[in-house]
């Protein structure tokens, strides 16, 4: 079923996102990995149904908080939305583990990226004090998405 998340048929996709969400609840982290390897999918809507997936699953998907977050990054713009949204329901959960691994990408290349992580560790809290000074430095950044 997950290899239905890169079919061509948008109609196909959403069912195959429906049903694994359903079946991943019951399968824990072994899902969590089956759903992680669609990440790195050539298809954007597949890469945007992993994340949503993965963001739903909770403490079975934490092992793939570096994926989830490296798609950020990704060239797509609804794929980073929906990553960001997924981290941060995933965030919620894991504190501090999970600011380390958002500051990483406060050192991203792409813009939007580095402004999602801004929005991320924003609302951590405590959590995110550790990396203040990564996100002060955004401050003086030169999109002003991110500042």
């Amino acid at each position: 079923v997950a290899g239905r998340l890169s079919d061509p048929d948008e109609d196909v996709r959403n069912v195959a996102c429906e049903a694994l969400g359903k079946l991943g609840e019951a399968r824990g982290q072994t899902f969590a990995a089956v759903v992680a390897t669609v990440l790195k999918s050539s298809n954007s809507d597949a890469r945007q149904k992993a994340c949503q997936l993965l963001g739903n699953l909770g403490e079975a998907a934490v092992p793939h908080l570096e994926a989830v977050a490296g798609r950020l990054s990704d060239p797509d713009e609804d794929v980073r939305n929906v990553a960001c949204e997924a981290l941060g329901k995933l965030g919620e959960a894991r504190g501090q583990t999970f600011a380390a691994v958002v500051a990483t990408v406060l050192k991203s290349s792409n813009s939007d990226a580095r402004q999602k992580a801004c929005q991320l560790l924003g609302n951590l809290g405590e959590a995110a004090v550790p990396h203040l000074g990564a996100l002060a430095k955004c401050l003086s950044d030169d999109h002003s998405d991110v500042r």
